[in-house]
């Protein structure tokens, strides 16, 4: 009886460090998940795009597949990527963050450039090219699962940095839950999105009330808004995110100026509001400054990208032939 009394205390003792390891895991997560929000909020904002266009039975397959597509770069191709790299080669970490920092901040500075100074769209005109639409369903998708591999590099790279974990498991086990939380936010998100007007569609049709009829229609209406206004956040978040990034980055590699700047300005200001208000001013005025030298040199990035980098990549990649 003794010794199965003590066997029920192994047990016992086991559980409660499984269980702490898995809030340990959970809580590391949710930090970790919470400095990927802006990437999150752009890839939100991006990925319905590529259901539009398509009959609305179409809509949530296409969704999975691209979800599918999202798990498999984040867990099968970057997950192991990231665990050698933050365990042989954690000099690398900083350098990738920053060039990450890069591509959102020319992300959201070509957007805000592209608003101001419209042009013509080659992947538009390529789209209107392609008569069969099983063949343009499937470029869609390859294109969707190609732009998450870089927002999902992103979003792993940023979790690494944050991840503060005592052993190799539970830095894995980390990123593995905020891989596959952060993939269900978003496609979930994106599905709700996307039907969102077929709701409303419905309502208007069929709802056996004027309220219900009413509702229908606003939901109809609400959604160019809301699309709208997410791909308004969505810019400003990677603005925000990418300038962070570069900015502590330079302060990881010896350049603190910049930051100490920016924080001493925000402080400036966080003070010279009512105490009730001074950390969400603070916060506020940080973020835009943030913000303000991510578009800044994401618009410096912008001949880079589409004088050099754009050219080399379509001579690699053969795609100027098409042209």
């Amino acid at each position: 009886m003794s010794g199965l009394l003590a066997l029920m205390d192994d047990v016992a003792a086991l559980a409660k460090v499984a269980a702490t390891s898995i809030d340990d895991v959970a809580a590391a997560a949710g930090k970790a998940g919470a400095k990927t929000a802006g990437v999150i909020i752009d890839d939100a904002a991006v990925t319905p795009k590529y259901v539009q266009g398509f009959a609305p039975a179409r809509e949530l397959p296409i969704i999975w597949r691209i979800a599918r597509g999202s798990f498999f770069n984040k867990l099968v191709l970057l997950l192991p990527v990231a665990m050698l790299l933050a365990n042989f080669a954690p000099w690398l970490i900083t350098p990738l963050l920053m060039l990450g920092g890069s591509y959102l901040c020319f992300e959201g500075a070509e957007k805000i450039f592209h608003v101001l100074f419209p042009h013509a769209s080659h992947a538009i005109d390529e789209d209107m090219s392609v008569k069969d639409p099983g063949h343009l369903e499937e470029q869609k998708i390859k294109g969707a699962i190609k732009t998450d591999f870089i927002l999902s590099a992103e979003i792993m790279t940023i979790s690494l940095a944050a991840i503060e974990a005592p052993n190799v498991w539970m830095q894995a086990a980390t990123l593995a839950v905020v891989a596959i939380g952060v993939t269900v936010a978003v496609y979930g998100s994106v599905a709700l999105i996307v039907k969102m007007d077929d709701v409303g569609l419905y309502l208007t049709k069929n709802a056996p009330t004027p309220i219900g009829r009413g509702l229908g229609r606003g939901l109809v209406r609400f959604m160019p808004v809301l699309l709208w206004t997410l791909s308004v956040i969505g810019t400003a978040a990677m603005l925000w995110v990418g300038g962070s990034i570069m900015i502590h980055g330079l302060e990881e590699l010896g350049v603190g100026a910049p930051g100490h700047l920016i924080h001493d300005w925000a402080y400036a200001v966080g003070h010279a509001v009512p105490a009730a208000w001074e950390g969400f001013a603070e916060w506020t005025a940080k973020a835009a400054m943030d913000g303000v030298l991510g578009l800044a040199y994401g618009l410096a990035l912008i001949p880079l990208a589409t004088k050099i980098v754009g050219p080399v990549i379509a001579a690699v990649s053969g795609k100027n032939a098409a042209h």
